[in-house]
């Protein structure tokens, strides 16, 4: 299969990508437009790029697959452009290496065998993030001899790339306990940086419109300032999970002035949206660290435009609409974000001028990949044959299939339209959960198609794109 008139995301050079003829049973298809006896597709408009990735998931998988699970989660991954994840360790119970499901395996083994052991390919890859504590219960740093044999380089397809506690900070007993096993299996600490022991959202005057107890920006701060502190005095590599307020990326902004080894993430929410919104969305904007005030958001936008944040997560956070129905006071907090992310980010980022596209797409895939240690493969590393020219103004061919050059890693690539716009509508999302801020927004950016390593796993081409053997002779003549 071919797509042809594609535009690469950083050269703009336009460029024809040869697809390997394969009888995918994974290809998630909402059009029904690439059928096996579709031969091209006219893809002009369309930009290519590395895939998208996000250092920050929650696919709840095992333990509370009610809310969502590995193949509906690695779905919606795979619809919101994504070629890797890195699964958080908040599951039940929780990936720390030691604690084992009733048939006695650990998480890391589950979820290392999920796809041989039920008989699938799931359409995106994952890594995984091991429990910094064990249990996640921050009284006893996890044990290296539980997962040091499950980190990159030991054969496993779904290795252990960083700690983290993610859902609660590190607590201040064991933080040097988890530095020292960072710094000697040189992985990364991914920091929840946020704690309190009260509140639902943001203090201020919507706390106190909405007679809710608030939680102050302080209580991420000192998180912050701790870790910082914790990189400058010992070199542990330091990154920082969604930051949300000004002082925050302050801080960060002066930790990179010196030098220090801290990397910083934002999600799409605090880029979109403030404290003001929850007056409109109520609990499906309820997440912690909460939304913050409108200056907070401003200054979010600001760390993205001067390099203070360094990617953009998700924190994709499903729960039931039962549980989200509880309201402000009692529901749970979170919010999934895989299928709309890129979109969101487009419109508030590169649509209002804020960045470039080219800076989106090192945002959302090359930082991310860099910080879990992974290279992204670029659309320009593609075999290319250039003698093979399929119009007359002269598109690059470009071959997926990794496996005319094995050196490649993985050919994990996206296609995007910028320009399109689309409205929201949760009841068609792939994930099994329905908890967005973003229902009935109007958006600007579409993933149109997902390559997994050469093969098309997802798909939204309009059938109206399939080229007739008519229109593939007036392209060529």
């Amino acid at each position: 299969m071919r797509l042809l008139g594609l535009t690469d995301w950083r050269t703009g050079r336009a460029v024809d990508l040869v697809l390997p003829q394969t009888a995918d049973s994974t290809l998630i298809d909402e059009t029904g437009a690439m059928s096996a006896e579709v031969d091209q597709i006219d893809a002009s408009g369309l930009v290519l790029a590395p895939a998208l990735v996000d250092p920050h998931v929650h696919l709840r998988d095992p333990g509370q697959t009610d809310k969502e699970d590995m193949v509906t989660g690695t779905a919606a991954a795979a619809a919101g452009g994504y070629g890797l994840i890195l699964l958080m360790p908040n599951t039940q119970p929780a990936m720390d290496g030691r604690a084992r499901m009733a048939d006695g395996r650990t998480i890391i083994d589950y979820l290392e065998s999920y796809e041989q052991d039920h008989g699938l390919s799931l359409p995106v890859d994952y890594d995984l993030c091991v429990a910094a504590t064990l249990d996640r219960a921050g009284r006893q740093a996890s044990n290296p001899d539980d997962w040091s044999s499950h980190l990159p380089g030991h054969g496993y397809d779904h290795p252990v790339a960083a700690i983290s506690d993610d859902g609660s900070a590190v607590t201040d007993q064991t933080l040097q306990a988890v530095a020292a096993n960072a710094r000697e299996f040189d992985l990364p600490i991914l920091d929840h940086c946020e704690h309190h022991e009260h509140g639902q959202v943001n203090l201020g005057a919507v706390s106190r419109r909405l007679g809710l107890e608030g939680i102050p920006a302080s209580t991420e701060t000192a998180i912050i300032n701790r870790d910082i502190e914790l990189a400058e005095r010992t070199g542990t590599r330091v990154h920082l999970q969604h930051v949300s307020t000004a002082g925050g990326f302050e801080a960060v902004r002066r930790a990179k002035t010196r030098g220090l080894p801290v990397t910083c993430e934002t999600a799409p929410h605090y880029l979109a949206l403030c404290d003001e919104d929850l007056l409109r969305c109520g609990s499906m904007a309820k997440m912690n660290p909460p939304l913050r005030s409108r200056a907070d958001q401003q200054a979010a936008l600001e760390a993205v435009a001067d390099g203070t944040v360094d990617m953009i997560a998700t924190d994709h956070a499903p729960h039931t609409s039962a549980e989200k129905a509880l309201g402000l006071k009692d529901a749970p907090n979170g919010i999934i974000g895989l299928e709309t992310a890129y979109a969101v980010c487009n419109q508030v980022l590169v649509e209002s001028g804020l960045v470039s596209h080219d800076r989106l797409i090192e945002l959302m895939s090359l930082a991310p990949a860099e910080l879990m240690g992974m290279r992204r493969l670029l659309p320009e590393d593609l075999p290319s044959h250039t003698a093979n020219k399929v119009n007359k103004a002269g598109h690059l061919q470009l071959e997926a299939d990794r496996h005319s050059d094995a050196n490649l890693p993985p050919v994990d690539l996206v296609i995007l339209d910028p320009e399109a716009k689309w409205e929201v509508d949760p009841s068609r999302f792939h994930s099994k959960s329905r908890n967005t801020p973003f229902a009935g927004a109007g958006l600007a950016g579409r993933v149109m198609a997902t390559i997994k390593d050469g093969r098309l796993v997802f798909s939204r081409l309009p059938a109206s794109r399939v080229i007739t053997r008519e229109r593939i002779r007036a392209w060529t003549d």
